[in-house]
């Protein structure tokens, strides 16, 4: 009986296909050792086996080969022409960079004239507020002297540099005209503030914009452009201060020079650029003049009944 159930457990701890394949004892037995570790002479013990891959070329860059054979230089026609590019350049920017050296003579004097001219708002003579900043005017046409040399070494190029210096030109230009409009009450002309500063030659002469965007800048305040101390409207304040220090003749004079002004810029075809938005902001400096006039006129401060009053009037 011990012999029989010994049989039945044996049995029941065979494998499946043992039943299945009836030829199981006839299969070759392989030891596991002998599969888990290869031979020694296929493997090297000290030295790892390592595995490389070769890597494959791009279509992308076999085509570009192929099509440029080979090459990888620039022709020799690009790089002449971009061999030429840096030459132009450079001697752009040497160029620029002595307009610039001029130009920050010329900031210079404006700085100067400028401190001075803020006197008139003061109670001094106007004699001794003009001294200095007349002495300047020389000054500056020996600078625009030299950058009119500056740009003779490139005729033709003129508006291609302007922008070095037109601010700088408004700024001159306005306070010339306040200095003219202070000694003689009159509009300081083109042809004038050409012959003050030199700029009266065929290659080198002022733009009529720099002109009319000075002349504004007179009305509405001497510096009105970027990096200069800005003083907005400089005739307005102008007045107010003259009628503190007791000049009640002072409003009259300059509403009629505005009145002026604004009738002649009324003439023009402006479009809607800078110079337009400047011009714009002229009748509110009128207004406030008159404002001043009126004040004045109310109080039997102004002398108003001369004719040429009446006809200023009349005007505004």
């Amino acid at each position: 009986m011990k012999s029989a159930f010994r049989n039945a457990v044996a049995l029941r701890t065979l494998p499946h296909y043992h039943f299945i394949n009836p030829h199981f004892h006839s299969l070759p037995r392989f030891s596991v050792a002998a599969v888990s570790s290869p031979p020694s002479s296929l493997v090297s013990p000290s030295k790892p086996e390592t595995f490389r891959f070769r890597r494959r070329s791009s279509p992308l860059r076999v085509r570009y080969s192929s099509m440029t054979g080979g090459e990888t230089d620039a022709p020799a026609s690009m790089e002449k022409q971009f061999e030429d590019f840096r030459v132009k350049l450079d001697e752009a920017g040497s160029l620029r960079e002595r307009i610039r050296a001029v130009v920050n003579e010329i900031e210079s004097i404006t700085r100067l004239m400028h401190a001075s001219l803020l006197h008139v708002h003061q109670s001094r003579p106007l004699s001794e507020v003009l001294e200095k900043p007349k002495a300047q005017v020389d000054g500056l046409k020996e600078l625009y002297g030299r950058l009119a040399e500056v740009l003779c070494e490139c005729p033709g190029e003129y508006y291609r540099f302007h922008n070095d210096w037109r601010s700088e030109t408004q700024t001159v230009v306005s306070l010339l005209a306040f200095m003219h409009w202070l000694e003689t009450g009159k509009l300081l002309m083109h042809t004038e503030a050409e012959e003050k500063l030199g700029m009266n030659q065929a290659e080198f002469a002022l733009d009529i914009e720099d002109y009319l965007i000075a002349r504004l800048t007179l009305v509405n305040g001497l510096f009105n452009d970027v990096g200069l101390c800005f003083l907005s409207n400089e005739m307005p304040r102008y007045v107010v201060n003259q009628v503190l220090a007791g000049n009640y003749d002072c409003p009259r004079k300059v509403l009629r020079f505005l009145t002026d002004l604004h009738a002649a810029f009324r003439m023009l075809n402006l479009r809607n650029d800078f110079l337009r938005k400047k011009f714009d902001s002229l009748k509110y400096d009128l207004k406030r003049v008159e404002e001043v006039y009126y004040d004045m006129k109310i109080r039997h401060l102004a002398n108003g009944d001369s004719a040429e009053d009446n006809g200023t009037q009349g005007q505004s």
